[in-house]
């Protein structure tokens, strides 16, 4: 897939210009988007290359998200639910190692629903705080 320079350019400005919530949001989206792709590619035919190469791209990129996501974790301040959420993506990163190793979809299906989740809890926490900021 190709992406236009205007594609780009938008997209470009829409992370410079969002604020660390929006940011964390983004970054949910990105690693679904990557697990779709890896899931997508237990489509291709088993005796093609591609099926491998777009399994573990997808992968890889969804623990690069994920591992951003861990990184960036204020475990100081964050309290306990910094370091659930280490935890939780910890767990992630496991289960995602294992579906790359052991090409295996459900593990796959596993993480995209927990991250999932977490997608839609941070949304509706961004929305109530815009509600009550209004």
């Amino acid at each position: 897939m190709t992406v236009s320079p205007q594609a780009r350019h938008y997209l470009a400005q829409s992370v410079l210009t969002a604020n660390p919530g929006q940011l964390v949001l983004m970054l949910y989206d990105g690693a679904l988007r990557f697990i779709a792709q890896a899931r997508a590619g237990f489509e291709i035919p088993i005796d093609s290359p591609r099926r491998f190469e777009t399994v573990h791209t997808g992968i890889l990129r969804a623990e690069a998200v994920l591992q951003e996501l861990r990184d960036n974790l204020d475990l100081e301040s964050g309290g306990e639910i910094a370091e659930n959420l280490a935890k939780l993506y910890d767990y992630h990163l496991r289960r995602l190692f294992e579906a790359n190793m052991r090409k295996d979809e459900t593990a796959l299906a596993e993480v995209e629903g927990l991250v999932m989740t977490l997608r839609e809890g941070w949304a509706e926490m961004l929305q109530q705080k815009q509600v009550t900021v209004a």
